[in-house]
């Protein structure tokens, strides 16, 4: 599990304020607003028979590390992260840019799934089941 804490204002360039506000709620605030994510990582498949291992747990969590944490926490998402310049940060599109990240650095052997909690009773999961 990963821990990261970001701000973010969900809005549609193309709406006014008051069709924001009525689609995304207080989550339209233009002063924007935070959350303390919480991120869990699942990486499926084949043993390896020569390791007894799945996968080097520790080299994945320096992949989150660099590839999730150092990206996201503490970030603006629209303004300091380029993948949320164009795309709404939602809980869902983090999770799928998330995915993407990480699918980049595992090895095609690998089945990956990510959940991203925003708060802990709501979470998102890409791909879903």
């Amino acid at each position: 599990m990963a821990h990261f804490n970001s701000a973010h204002r969900l809005f549609n360039p193309d709406w006014d304020d008051a069709k924001n506000f009525e689609v995304f709620g207080l989550c339209s605030n233009p002063h924007y607003h935070g959350h303390n994510y919480e991120l869990e990582v699942r990486v499926t498949g084949e043993i390896n028979p020569d390791t007894g291992m799945l996968i080097d747990l520790k080299w994945l969590k320096e992949i989150i590390k660099v590839e999730v944490e150092d990206k996201l926490d503490h970030k603006n998402l629209n303004i300091e992260v380029p993948e949320f310049q164009k795309l709404i940060p939602t809980a869902e599109n983090i999770c799928i840019v998330i995915w993407q990240w990480l699918r980049k650095s595992l090895d095609e052997q690998y089945d990956l799934k990510v959940r991203l909690y925003e708060t802990p009773r709501n979470y998102v999961e890409f791909p879903a089941e």
